[in-house]
């Protein structure tokens, strides 16, 4: 009777043990079946998301294609306004010049008209043994070049600044 007490024993252990079992996988067949559909719906919305970020990629490529042919557009009127602001400098200068080529003139003249006295004569005399500045020397040369008789008035300098633009504007082409 020992040993079938102890079978009696082992079989309800047994039952017990397969009852524990069966409720445990039934536990984790939820919980699998909880993670299949969160994998499914994962697996969904990342279909939809990767239809709009190819959308969003084809945008972007589209934008950056029209961005790049209107900067291809745009380099040309660039070009021409750097070309614009060396012209620019160029006219500047050469007003700047002919403008002290003139003040120089006057300068000149005027001096020469009231240089009676003795006083006048020393400090002239003073100031040619100093040594030119070079745009003393600049504008002392372009009046020996260009200079004009003292007979002629001074011609408007306004006309040299046109010269120069046309002639500038000649050489460039």
């Amino acid at each position: 009777m020992l040993t079938q007490v102890s079978i009696f024993i082992i079989a309800i252990a047994f039952a017990v043990l397969v009852i524990y079992l069966i409720k445990t996988l039934k536990a984790a067949q939820g919980s699998l079946d909880k993670v299949t559909q969160t994998l499914q719906e994962v697996q969904k919305t990342v279909d939809e998301l990767s239809y709009e970020v190819k959308q969003t990629v084809r945008h972007a490529n589209d934008i950056t294609a029209d961005v790049d042919h209107k900067l291809k557009q745009v380099e040309p009127v660039m070009e021409s306004v750097k070309n614009l602001g060396e012209v620019l400098s160029e006219v500047t200068l050469a007003a700047k010049q002919a403008s002290t080529a003139l003040m120089t003139r006057l300068q000149k003249a005027r001096s020469a008209a009231s240089s009676t006295s003795r006083t006048e004569k020393a400090i002239k005399s003073t100031t040619a043994n100093r040594p030119l500045t070079a745009t003393e020397r600049t504008v002392q040369s372009y009046n020996a070049t260009y200079g004009e008789p003292a007979g002629k008035p001074a011609k408007n300098w306004l006309g040299y600044v046109d010269i120069a633009a046309g002639v500038w504007q000649k050489m460039r082409q």
